[in-house]
């Protein structure tokens, strides 16, 4: 993946008081850029299905699983990387290139639920939970502005944007709490038609792409089996695994990928590079995370 003539890349560090500015930013470069790839960091999952469950793999009840677990927690960082076809990160004629991580101040390790395992590895990355809760940016700012600056699906000519996940369904579940300010739809297809409301119909979850090309595996594993380097920051920190994502996301775009033609008359959800893309009139499917943890989706 090319990276704006290979310049040093700079996560940019978002707490309540940059919101409008590096916001203003992202409506400047995203029509120019409009790869955009997402990362949550949230505290663990702490109501989880049971093994049974998970090998029946029931669309709905992974679904009811997932809405438990956003509804009753509290995202802690959102990571933003943008990119052009050939994936140059935006620059702005300066001599870096830039990703974005917001803060959040919503989670209160004081107050909210948490999975401690979670809790205690967002610490060892580095995560400081005292300064985002000083000086973190409150979910309803965000929504706010998210809206006002007109970075989603039905604003400005924004139909032409590309989301791009790794086991994205915790997410946008993330994303749709927080623009809507209510609690996840009741039902699954409710939960996929606002989806498109808001993200529109390009978006790529690379974690069951690569299932389907027989790599199996976190993030991180995925990466290797690749060769696509960390750049930059660490694991389990929203701006730096956004950047990783959408790094395997152009690996594997700008790569001729076996047999894959021949299996689209079986596999026609998949396009020719074997992305996954969303259309709100196809039935969805929500299926099992590998480590029971979570869940992703089809359609």
């Amino acid at each position: 993946m090319s990276n704006s003539s290979n310049k040093s890349v700079v996560v940019r560090q978002v707490f309540a008081e940059d919101l409008d500015s590096e916001l203003l930013m992202i409506k400047a470069a995203i029509l120019r850029y409009p790869f955009v790839s997402i990362d949550i960091e949230f505290p663990g999952t702490i109501f989880k299905p049971s093994k049974q469950m998970i090998r029946e793999g029931n669309p709905i009840i992974n679904y009811h699983y997932m809405k438990l677990n956003v509804d009753a927690l509290q995202i802690i960082q959102l990571g933003l990387s943008l990119s052009n076809a050939q994936g140059n990160l935006p620059n702005f004629d300066s001599p870096f290139s830039y990703i974005w991580e917001f803060n959040f101040k919503d989670f209160d390790i004081n107050r909210d639920r948490y999975a401690s395992d979670s809790i205690e590895l967002l610490k060892r990355q580095g995560i400081d939970f005292e300064k985002n809760k000083e000086k973190g940016i409150d979910s309803k700012d965000f929504a706010k502005k998210f809206w006002d600056y007109g970075l989603l699906f039905n604003r400005y000519g924004l139909k032409s944007i590309t989301w791009i996940t790794f086991h994205g369904t915790y997410d946008f579940g993330f994303m749709l709490k927080i623009l809507t300010q209510s609690p996840l739809p009741l039902h699954l297809h409710s939960f996929v038609h606002q989806l498109a409301y808001f993200f529109g119909y390009n978006i790529f979850d690379l974690k069951y792409t690569f299932k389907f090309l027989g790599l199996l595996g976190g993030l991180e594993k995925i990466a290797q089996a690749l060769n696509v380097a960390r750049i930059t920051g660490s694991s389990h920190q929203a701006g730096s695994d956004s950047l990783l994502t959408l790094r395997c996301f152009m690996k594997l775009k700008n790569t001729e990928v076996g047999d894959l033609d021949a299996k689209q008359e079986e596999l026609g959800f998949l396009d020719y590079w074997g992305l996954i893309n969303f259309h709100p009139g196809d039935s969805a499917v929500v299926s099992a995370d590998d480590d029971g943890d979570g869940i992703g989706f089809f359609a």
